[in-house]
């Protein structure tokens, strides 16, 4: 109980305080132990690496589904397919576009064979097209795992801190024979610091992670819908 009251003392009193004349919590980091240190080092690492990948992946989906619709607009406007696959050419970080070209590319091998009494075969067409799409898919889901294992680990390390500055703080009142704010405060200060980076690195990964999981299935559902396109319109080819 007395050792409860130290610290609502310390989270209400001391911290502030402390903070206050320091100027920032840097003061409050150097005075951790060097586990505490490391600790919340892990923790700063998680979190800038994981923003960085929440913004790089934001602005690849959104260019993703924005090249996707003016593909898609050109491609129903065209009746050219190799207008089509020059235009496709151009286009960077456009998974429909990668999707036609394998298409278009497996669609050009088959007419060759028009003659034969197989024609064009439009199951190796479909297998290529979906070859294309797992590709692309692959390739957006890159670096999505670290936020999910951020989200996951980041909690635990942060309660690793937290146990670690209690259990220095029950430490000092061993080696001291008392407790008050200025042996326990320190402690008590790192397991708090350590507590709040590892929610600070978890909070946005979770919900980063969540939101972009949907955007990558609304790529994923028009990469589906525009390979049923395709097929259809090469149906009139054979």
């Amino acid at each position: 109980m007395h050792m409860l009251i130290l610290m609502k003392n310390l989270l209400f009193t001391a911290l502030p305080g402390s903070v206050s004349r320091s100027g920032d919590i840097i003061e409050l980091i150097k005075g951790a132990t060097p586990v505490g240190k490391f600790t919340i080092m892990i923790l700063l690492i998680f979190s800038i690496i994981s923003w960085a990948i929440i913004i790089f992946k934001l602005s690849e989906y959104a260019k993703a589904k924005k090249n996707s619709l003016k593909f898609v607009e050109y491609f129903r406007k065209s009746n050219n397919f190799s207008d089509i696959n020059k235009y496709a050419s151009m286009m960077r970080n456009n998974p429909l576009s990668k999707i036609f070209r394998y298409g278009y590319r497996e669609l050009s091998l088959r007419k060759g064979a028009k003659d034969n009494p197989g024609g064009i075969n439009l199951d190796n067409i479909h297998r290529s097209l979906l070859r294309a799409s797992n590709s692309e898919i692959t390739r957006l889901e890159r670096l999505n795992g670290f936020l999910a294992t951020t989200a996951t680990v980041s909690p635990f390390i942060g309660l690793f801190g937290t146990v670690w500055g209690i259990m220095s703080s029950f430490q000092e009142i061993s080696n001291m024979g008392q407790a008050n704010l200025t042996t326990v405060g320190p402690g008590i200060a790192e397991a708090l610091i350590a507590t709040a980076l590892g929610l600070f690195a978890a909070i946005p990964a979770v919900i980063f992670y969540n939101l972009l999981l949907n955007k990558l299935k609304v790529i994923i559902a028009s990469m589906e819908d525009f390979t049923l396109e395709f097929l259809n319109v090469s149906v009139n080819l054979r």
